[in-house]
């Protein structure tokens, strides 16, 4: 009889003995779905949490700087990244439903070792590690108390180093009380989905036109779309045809070519580049690739230039990285599946009575077990379909509005100072509001005060979202490593299991050390963020294929992953790479 087969008396050990063996408990029934407003709050679960903090860099940093420039059609890297994300939280949830435990640890229970994994996953998890965040939300409560403010005037930067010291301090807080880590979160997420999804919605109701809104539903679904240096003039006759001026600046682009490069990054010579004399580089456009393949018989003369900028929204539209492995830590602080057994990580204020096993149970598969197997598998899958990626799509898509629906199509938007950018764009909408808009047939609705509220909103909009999806890196960095630890070392083992709280604020305390000097290293905001998510696409590649490794090795045959759930997994870890190669080459200047 295999390890992985043994019955409940003798504990299945699969993997590296260096890692503890299993306990053995009763798998509980999984909850009911009824269509009841009690019933559906009561399910709704980590999906709410990472589905929150997905709204955060990618979607407020690099989205607008893709969708200023191409508008809407090339978000649906985005869709794609997170499509493959949806079917990776699932399969992460699938072995804490089993164990109890998060699936760092079980990635450790893979040969040769726990030690081995450790180098491993603090090189993946490096990008982590940046307070990008943080340093890019001190930009915009800098520029929300002075709108004269400037990353780089004089002074400046010892400006956003104390105020980034000061956010990164503050983000902690929430993470010392509420009884659960996980219950503070929750609190803290519910309410930034309230918060910055009411104000979007209202901005984009009110402010922007009906087009816009059906350019970024349909750019979320544009497969194939990709960057392209061409001139307008599509049909070659010379005059502006329908469909031709695609940075809406009502004259023909004819240019197709560029002056130059110079350090690597293209040179702008208004001679050359700007023909038509709008001020803007000639000749920004979108091909689709099975579109151009199909009718033309060719592929795309592709921009490479911005493939740094697109991978890095798709490393980060959702989670990305390392990132999306708390959702399976949630699920058992949750109590979903065997995590009912395990326990949770309690606050250092307030986590009274509240502890976490050393080491997770399992249970014995049965006829009478599957069918709550079963279950709860399906839970998750709602979980994670209806709520998380339901948040990460809107949430994708709603910060898009401010660059599409009030910034200048065509041009090139500098990260340091998006927060400025869209915050300028929509005041000017507020006070000045656009034709078709509803703004423009309600007069109350536009002002000059009112304008200057709405930049500020916007602003601290932007600040909301930054911090908060801060919050949820910090503790996503923090949770998986002391999760590990407390039940890969010995020594941590001989400590009773309500001692995990000091140990969870040992490491945070230690995380924002290291965050602070960073900070104070003087890396820029934007370059921060470069850094930072460079790594992120090969680290979420690497995850998917180990998730895959442990969920066929150490699950029971009954419980592991189907056959298109294993080739998804695989073609997860593929798109990922792609990207991640595609990356650093333009980081380089190879592209």
């Amino acid at each position: 009889m295999t390890e992985e087969n043994k019955t409940p008396s003798t504990a299945p050990w699969p993997g590296s003995h260096e890692m503890p063996q299993w306990n053995v408990a009763e798998l509980i029934d999984a909850p009911q779905f009824k269509f009841t407003l009690k019933n559906i709050l009561a399910m709704i679960g980590p999906g709410l949490v990472m589905g929150a903090a997905a709204v955060g860099g990618g979607e407020w940093l690099f989205g607008p700087a893709v969708t200023a420039k191409y508008g809407a059609a090339l978000l649906w890297v985005g869709t794609v990244s997170i499509l493959f994300q949806v079917l990776y939280n699932i399969e992460i949830s699938r072995y804490t439903l089993y164990t109890g435990e998060p699936i760092f640890t079980g990635k450790f229970r893979i040969m040769p070792g726990p030690m081995f994994w450790v180098f491993v996953y603090l090189l993946l998890d490096w990008g982590s590690f940046l307070p990008y965040l943080a340093t890019n939300a001190s930009v915009a409560i800098l520029k929300l108390f002075d709108g004269s403010f400037s990353p780089s005037a004089d002074g400046a930067e010892f400006k956003l180093k104390l105020t980034s010291t000061a956010i990164y301090f503050g983000l902690a807080i929430p993470l010392f009380v509420g009884g659960k880590v996980y219950n503070s979160l929750k609190w803290v997420m519910s309410a930034k989905l309230v918060l910055v999804f009411g104000f979007l919605l209202t901005v984009g109701l009110c402010y922007s036109r009906p087009s816009n809104w059906g350019e970024i539903v349909g750019g979320l679904f544009e497969f194939g779309s990709l960057p392209v240096e061409m001139g307008e003039d599509k049909n070659g006759n010379g005059q502006l045809d329908p469909g031709e001026d695609f940075d809406g600046d009502g004259k023909l682009d004819v240019s197709e070519g560029r002056s130059g490069m110079k350090d690597g990054k293209p040179v702008f010579d208004p001679q050359v580049d700007d023909k038509d004399g709008d001020g803007k580089r000639d000749g920004a456009n979108i091909e689709n690739l099975f579109g151009t393949l199909i009718h033309e018989g060719r592929l795309p003369k592709v921009d490479w230039s911005l493939i740094a900028l697109i991978a890095g929204l798709a490393a980060i539209a959702g989670n990305g990285g390392l990132t999306n492995t708390p959702i399976s830590n949630f699920t058992r602080d949750q109590g979903w599946g065997m995590g009912h057994h395990v326990g949770a990580i309690p606050s250092i204020v307030g986590g009274h009575g509240i502890t976490l096993s050393h080491v997770g149970s399992v249970f014995e598969v049965t006829p009478e077990t599957l069918p709550r197997w079963r279950g709860w598998y399906r839970h998750i899958c709602r979980d994670q379909i209806c709520v998380w990626m339901g948040a990460c799509l809107i949430g994708m898509a709603l910060p898009s509005i401010l660059s599409i629906g009030f910034l200048q199509r065509g041009m090139d938007v500098n990260r340091d100072s998006i927060a400025s950018m869209t915050s300028a764009g929509v005041a000017a909408a507020v006070e000045h509001p656009q034709s078709g808009t509803l703004a423009a047939s309600l007069t109350f609705l536009s002002s000059p005060g009112l304008s200057n509220v709405f930049k500020l909103l916007t602003l601290f909009c932007g600040f909301l979202v930054l911090v908060t999806s801060m919050i949820s890196t910090m503790d996503g960095f923090v949770r998986r490593w002391v999760d590990v630890f407390w039940t890969g070392s010995k020594w941590l083992r001989t400590l009773d299991v309500g001692a995990i709280k000091y140990v969870y604020f040992g490491m945070l305390m230690t995380y924002c050390i290291g965050g602070l000097v960073v900070i104070w290293a003087g890396i820029k905001p934007g370059m921060a963020s470069t850094i930072a998510t460079t790594g992120y696409n090969f680290a979420f590649a690497m995850s998917c294929w180990h998730t895959l490794v442990v969920n066929t090795t150490l699950l029971p045959k009954e419980l592991r992953p189907c056959t298109a759930i294993r080739v998804g997994m695989l073609l997860g870890g593929v798109y990922f790479t792609f990207l991640f190669t595609m990356q650093v080459l333009s980081v380089l200047g190879y592209v």
